[in-house]
């Protein structure tokens, strides 16, 4: 009968890999909703992955807030590298602010060593392999945003300046108005007229010159 002969190890034993800190983040709009459902599937995809989920972050309110105070307290455990990953039930259950936003709070959990995750859009995952095509998808839409956002902005400029309306901040009104006010009433001037000379309101006029008066 042949001999056995035991090979002894060499090297330190392999050590277990620790499992992924996942954070699990729920969002419905009011408290009348419920996000036991998002939960449920969230909590069995998290085990099927084999992640230790470390603490669930819950908001009752709308997504297009960004001091929701779960958000943000999510993010500031992410800061502080609590967490390894974020699972979410679907973008817009992260963010509704917007696709550029939206793309800069992926990228701040990025900035922070933290993955994220869609359950619902399994294409949004910072791991997978069409991480970098999916964000220049999001980059060049917020790029689109941006621009549409500048060009109501131009427009509503436009607008106002058409109205004739005085562009800037309010002008200050103070004792050295009510003088000018009271001199230019005294040459013949009507309210109307002293106030687009002012660049004030015809109220404002009308309130300078009675204050004057008393």
């Amino acid at each position: 009968m042949a001999t056995q002969h035991i090979v002894p190890h060499v090297g330190p034993f392999p050590q277990s890999v620790p499992a992924v800190r996942v954070a699990l983040y729920l969002r419905v709009s009011t408290d009348e909703q419920e996000t036991e459902n998002q939960a449920i599937q969230l909590r069995e995809f998290a085990a099927k992955q084999g992640w230790q989920i470390v603490r669930e972050y819950c908001d009752y309110e709308s997504g297009s807030r960004s001091d929701r105070a779960e958000f943000q307290r999510m993010f500031d455990d992410a800061s502080r590298r609590k967490v390894d990953m974020v699972l979410f039930w679907a973008l817009d259950r992260l963010s509704r602010e917007g696709v550029l936003k939206t793309l800069q709070y992926l990228n701040q959990l990025t900035g922070y060593g933290v993955g994220w995750r869609s359950f619902t859009q399994q294409y949004l995952d910072s791991t997978g392999m069409f991480r970098d095509a999916i964000i220049g998808i999001l980059a060049a839409l917020a790029q689109q945003e941006r621009v549409q956002r500048a060009e109501r902005t131009r427009a509503g400029l436009a607008r106002v300046r058409a109205a004739g309306r005085r562009l800037g901040r309010p002008v200050m009104l103070n004792g050295q108005h009510r003088a000018e006010i009271a001199r230019l009433r005294a040459s013949g001037l009507s309210l109307r007229a002293i106030g687009r000379q002012l660049g004030i309101s015809d109220g404002s006029v009308r309130r300078l010159a009675s204050a004057a008066a008393q």
